[in-house]
């Protein structure tokens, strides 16, 4: 688990995974609980990937 957490930190955008003492709080204290936080983390990932990739204009053509 802490693998996966230290990838996710490190890889996904800030702010998406809980600090490891707030799951605890928010989620709970087992690594279900950790599982848990971890998998709506990649969700939010995922969400945040979907609307940028929906939000983005087409780039501007270029004309000489």
């Amino acid at each position: 688990m802490t693998l996966i957490r230290r990838t996710i930190e490190e890889h996904c955008p800030p702010g998406v995974l809980p600090s490891e003492e707030m799951v605890n709080g928010l989620y709970g204290p087992t690594l279900l609980d950790e599982a848990e936080a971890i998998s709506a983390a990649i969700v939010a990932t995922v969400e945040r990937l979907q609307l940028q990739t929906t939000v983005k204009p087409p780039a501007p053509s270029i004309k000489a």
